[in-house]
């Protein structure tokens, strides 16, 4: 990083400064000096932003601009160019077993994987090494189609791979080497944003409503903006001072993959035409609902901990028990899930909006992507247009991504990041650790 702290001379020969030589600095002009340096000049460079969500379907990364907060543009955001990238399958395969307790008993080493592969910590630590490895190369690909040099990037903003989110206990676990990835780049590595929220009584979670704050809010009118990723959640941005409301809804692609995955061997329902071509199970969309996170108040944030195939699994043993008519196929299970994603959601959204005049959700992330779910949306919100980010001018899939470049920004610039009406934190802190390059 280029950004150094300013020569200082205190006298006109190379002698050694005594004691009245520091005696006669300016220290109010040095340490302004310094703040100029170090702050200033990270407001409106380079950054890049990467996110592997909870559904683990790739890594997406962004190379953007942000204009200065002194200045009054119409055009707060560059987005100079995007990549995504398929996990490699082995490493896919060991970060879903690593987000499941015990999940790694299951695994063993390849013929070319070390042999002392035997425990959940010796599968963290590879995993962590090939995660990061995989980072840099996704890094280095993207500065090469955009045609930039490392030196022009002042850092990348890199969440890493949760693998443990346990905001009861106080826990949350992101796998990550920021080492490697700024040795691979040479690009300063912004990482661990959500640990410093959880020391001063916050969930760690969501941390994006902060930039759909800054870049999305209008003061003539509520915005509501709904991340659909392998969780759901939402994002209230009220037209008044009031402050901003975010939290997460429940399940969204996290099931509805694993549920595709398993029985038309696909990675995700293209468009949730299979989902379309079922029936929803009226009692067991029910009975998925009483889940217990679903009643609790927010602030509140959820992963795979709560929501996984193993739990649909028992869930759906428990329906055949209890059940008079058991006669549904995969396909019904699927629509059961994409209606329990749009439910759960819209049941949020709509106390937030029963007394405001007709406007619209904004979607983000993946799901936004699954026409169907999108219509079920719409279904559930009848008064109020459910359309994309795209009308704000950010295309659904980089949202996330732009958002950690904008908080290793913040970071860099010594400013807050998190939103502790959001997150349930008792002030507001500077989030991440920074791994100079």
């Amino acid at each position: 990083m280029s950004n150094t702290a300013p020569t200082i001379n205190t006298n006109n020969n190379d002698a050694e400064p005594t004691t009245n030589d520091y005696d006669d600095l300016d220290y109010t002009a040095l340490t302004d000096a310094l703040e100029q340096t170090v702050f200033e000049n990270f407001d409106d460079g380079l950054y890049i932003g990467m996110m592997s969500g909870t559904s683990l379907d790739g890594m997406d990364a962004v190379l953007c601009q942000f204009a200065s907060d002194s200045e009054n543009t119409q055009q707060p955001l560059q987005l100079i160019t995007s990549h995504s990238q398929n996990f490699p399958a082995r490493l896919r395969e060991v970060l879903l077993a690593l987000c499941q307790p015990n999940g790694t008993a299951a695994l063993t080493p390849n013929f070319d994987e070390p042999n002392d592969l035997v425990s959940e910590l010796d599968w963290f630590g590879w995993a962590s090494r090939e995660y990061s490895e995989f980072a840099s190369e996704v890094v280095n690909t993207l500065l090469q189609q955009a045609d930039t040099d490392s030196e022009s990037v002042l850092a990348i903003g890199c969440h890493g791979q949760t693998v443990r989110h346990r905001p009861q206990m106080a826990v949350t676990l992101q796998l990550l080497d920021a080492n490697i990835i700024a040795e691979r780049t040479a690009i300063s590595v912004v990482s661990d944003f959500r640990r410093r929220d959880m020391a001063v009584g916050g969930q760690g979670a969501p941390l994006v409503p902060a930039f759909h704050k800054a870049l999305f809010s209008d003061s003539a009118s509520t915005r509501i903006l709904l991340n659909l990723g392998g969780i759901a959640n939402i994002t209230v941005l009220p037209a008044n001072d009031d402050p901003v409301i975010g939290y997460d809804t429940g399940p969204a692609n996290l099931l509805l993959d694993a549920w595709a995955k398993q029985h038309i061997d696909k990675d995700y329902d293209q468009d949730g035409v299979w989902a379309q071509s079922g029936q929803v199970i009226e009692p067991l969309l029910n009975q998925l609902l009483e889940h217990p996170f679903f009643a609790q108040p927010h602030p509140k944030s959820t992963g795979r901990e709560d929501f996984n195939l193993s739990w649909l699994k028992s869930e759906l043993q428990a329906f055949d028990k209890t059940a008079t008519d058991t006669r549904y196929s995969a396909a019904d299970v699927q629509a059961t899930l994409t209606e329990l994603t749009a439910i759960s959601a819209c049941d949020q959204i709509n106390q937030f909006i029963s007394n405001q005049k007709q406007s619209s959700v904004y979607v983000c992330g993946g799901g936004a992507l699954n026409r169907y779910l999108m219509t079920r949306l719409q279904a559930h919100l009848p008064h109020w247009a459910v359309t994309t980010t795209t009308e704000l001018g950010l295309q659904p899939t980089w949202v996330e991504s732009v958002a950690f470049a904008w908080l290793a920004r913040q970071t860099l610039m010594g400013e807050t990041g998190n939103l502790p009406a959001v997150t349930g934190a008792r002030k507001g802190v500077v989030l991440g650790q920074v791994c100079f390059a």
